[in-house]
C-alpha cells in the first residue's frame, strides 16, 4: 500500500495551476509541485493544512492510500 498525493486530480477539477495554488495559498511552488507530481517523500503539516483548506477538503481526500500491487 503506498499514500498517494490527490493534488493533481483536485487541481485539475477545479481549474487551477500548481503556482497558483501555491500564491493562494502563500507556500513554497517546489514543494507544491512536488506533491502535485507525487514526488514528496514527507508531508509538512502546514502544507497539508493549507491545502485542505484551500480545497475544503479533508486529509484523507488530499491523501489517498493505494494499492501497490
Amino acid at each position: 500500500m503506498q499514500i498517494r498525493s490527490n493534488l493533481r486530480q483536485l487541481a485539475e477539477s477545479r481549474g487551477v495551476s500548481v503556482r497558483e495554488i501555491a500564491r493562494a495559498i502563500d507556500y513554497r511552488f517546489e514543494s507544491v509541485r512536488k506533491m502535485y507530481n507525487n514526488e514528496m517523500e514527507r508531508y509538512p503539516r502546514d502544507l497539508l493544512e493549507k491545502l485542505c483548506g484551500y480545497f475544503n477538503v479533508t486529509p484523507a481526500e488530499l491523501l489517498v492510500s493505494v494499492d501497490d500491487t
